[in-house]
């Protein structure tokens, strides 16, 4: 928190140096406007793009490994682990039957299945277990 503070308290010294120091060519006449306002531009532009790499090369972690074992463990069948992912992605049971090309009521079965299996109640719940048991990674 500190870092980003110091990161933006410099970059507000330097708009204002540069905001100074666009005001004295101005005065004596060195430069035209247009030709300050662009070197500006043009600074903030390289400065948005450091700081644009930096934050998304933090963000990116390392890639979580799928624990297979567990699934086997568990019982999850192919097609049950196929509908835990959908049901991952936020998908309703409609929307998961039109994917993998099967019946609402066939996706019901599967759903009480994880669900039997995960011992969970709920769809979120039964996501929470997942995730903790490494068999899904969203």
């Amino acid at each position: 928190m500190k870092k980003t503070i110091f990161i933006f308290s410099a970059l507000v010294v330097a708009i204002l140096i540069l905001f100074q120091l666009s005001k004295y060519r101005i005065i004596a006449g060195d430069s035209s406007t247009e030709t300050i306002i662009a070197i500006i531009a043009v600074i903030f532009f390289i400065i948005g793009v450091i700081i644009n790499k930096r934050v998304l090369y933090n963000k990116i972690s390392p890639t979580q490994k799928i624990n297979h074992k567990k699934i086997k463990a568990l019982g999850l069948s192919n097609r049950e682990y196929e509908v835990l992912c959908q049901i991952a992605m936020g998908l309703s049971n409609k929307e998961i039957a039109e994917k993998l090309f099967v019946s609402e009521s066939t996706i019901k079965t599967h759903v009480s299945n994880v669900f039997a299996k995960l011992n969970a109640k709920r769809r979120t719940q039964a996501i929470q277990i997942a995730k903790e048991l490494e068999i899904i990674t969203i």
